[in-house]
């Protein structure tokens, strides 16, 4: 998430992954989770908002033509973590999403949190605190679309899109058709690095 103010420009700015890249990574992602579970039965795909859930939707409905004894919709969810991140004092006026669970719950499934970018780890960590309320899952791994690097927490990705070492006057931002817009028409899948060193 940016917490660069609107007036803030980046000084250069550079495409990293283009659609088709993304979409790329996604296949690769969706299959090196069937891999890594033997196939689709007891996975669960948990999308943190904005960008982690229309992912997630991508990786099921791949998950879902890859094995088609399973439905996308029966494996895809939503995690909210707003409530149980550390940065609330410093950024109150985040506005909760729901949290949606496939109908299966997750108790003793196989649980892959998905999001856009792993910076400092803090989010993953929320979303492992939010879990614990929600149920007990055998195993919970992480797939992101891009690992930034700088970690502050323990935490690495099991799936990874694309690993772009960047430096702390970088920001990393993910443009998806579902959420983001230019001039009213959904936005092009991209990732961009902008950099603020200026």
């Amino acid at each position: 998430m940016s917490t660069e103010s609107p007036a803030q420009q980046p000084a250069s700015s550079r495409v990293v992954l283009a659609e088709a890249d993304i979409n790329r990574a996604l296949t690769r992602i969706a299959h090196e989770i069937l891999e890594a579970n033997k196939g689709s039965q007891d996975l669960v795909l948990l999308g943190i908002p904005r960008r982690g859930y229309p992912l997630a939707r991508r990786l099921a409905a791949k998950i879902a033509a890859a094995d088609p004894s399973v439905a996308a919709e029966d494996i895809i969810g939503q995690l909210d973590v707003t409530m149980f991140r550390d940065d609330l004092r410093r950024h109150p006026t985040r506005t909760p999403l729901p949290t949606q669970l496939p109908a299966a719950g997750i108790d003793d499934k196989v649980v892959v949190l998905v999001d856009d970018v792993l910076y400092s780890g803090r989010t993953i960590r929320a979303a492992l605190d939010a879990l614990v309320d929600l149920g007990r899952p055998r195993i919970v791994r992480l797939a992101v679309l891009v690992d930034r690097g700088h970690r502050e927490l323990p935490i690495r990705a099991d799936h990874v899109g694309k690993n772009l070492p960047t430096s702390s006057v970088e920001k990393v931002r993910v443009r998806l058709a579902e959420v983001d817009t230019n001039n009213g028409s959904p936005a092009a899948d991209e990732v961009v690095i902008e950099d603020f060193s200026a």
